[in-house]
């Protein structure tokens, strides 16, 4: 019996191309930076090079430290101590001017609201490669509200990323949940459908479908809110 229902945010409750929104944040990034001395290019590549950082961690650390030790790395700790404030800036001011790159789905707030009054416990499933400030402003934008959700996935409360299964097992851990009584929701096929390897049940939204090993999706049960919505019921 399913009781708990995991969310990606992403491209699932908040639609997005991943490109358009990518351009987004890095025009806005670099704007903000460059009058501290971060030359565009190298600063992209930097925080590219976080990023993949925070993909392979081993949960030794958090994911926050794993992107910073890699920054620390190419720029020196000095500098990149000194403006971590700066940064940390960008995503509770200027990060709000990238919710023109997203989309809007009514049907996504409606649908988290639906199965909330039926009495599911949501998690927000999002890759914790952002601070919780561009995650809360992401909520919004999708219609949402942070309390909504039991546990929304920061790089500053997580220790590994998508689609390593750790990364759910490490919120199962935490919320002490059982992998056969959750249902895990997202877009992108490597990413999300791997829950299932852990006992989970898997609904792939396909709206904002993200499957670059174009695998088969028959094996998943997939479709928009509404088909998501129906399989919740034949689960109960």
């Amino acid at each position: 019996m399913i009781k708990n229902i995991l969310f990606d945010l992403d491209g699932t409750l908040l639609p997005m191309d991943m490109e358009k929104f990518t351009q987004g944040y890095f025009k806005r990034l670099v704007m903000k930076a460059a009058p501290h001395g971060y030359e565009p290019e190298k600063l992209m590549k930097s925080v590219w090079a976080g990023t993949a950082a925070m993909v392979k961690n081993n949960g030794g650390i958090t994911n926050e430290e794993a992107f910073w030790n890699k920054f620390s790395e190419i720029y020196g700790k000095e500098k990149a101590g000194a403006d971590k404030p700066m940064f940390d800036e960008y995503y509770r001011k200027e990060f709000s001017g990238v919710r023109e790159d997203c989309g809007f789905d009514p049907d996504a707030a409606e649908t988290v609201k639906t199965l909330k009054e039926k009495g599911f416990a949501l998690v927000l499933a999002t890759n914790p490669i952002f601070p919780a400030a561009a995650t809360e402003s992401r909520v919004e934008w999708a219609g949402l509200d942070k309390n909504d959700f039991l546990l929304y996935t920061t790089y500053e409360n997580s220790h590994y990323c998508k689609p390593n299964p750790k990364y759910y097992e490490e919120i199962l851990e935490r919320l002490h949940m059982n992998a056969e009584e959750c249902l895990m929701v997202g877009n992108d096929v490597n990413e999300d459908m791997v829950a299932e390897t852990l006992g989970m049940k898997v609904f792939l939204l396909t709206d904002c479908l993200l499957n670059k090993d174009n695998k088969d999706i028959s094996a998943y049960p997939h479709g928009g809110f509404p088909e998501l919505l129906s399989f919740v019921e034949e689960l109960r």
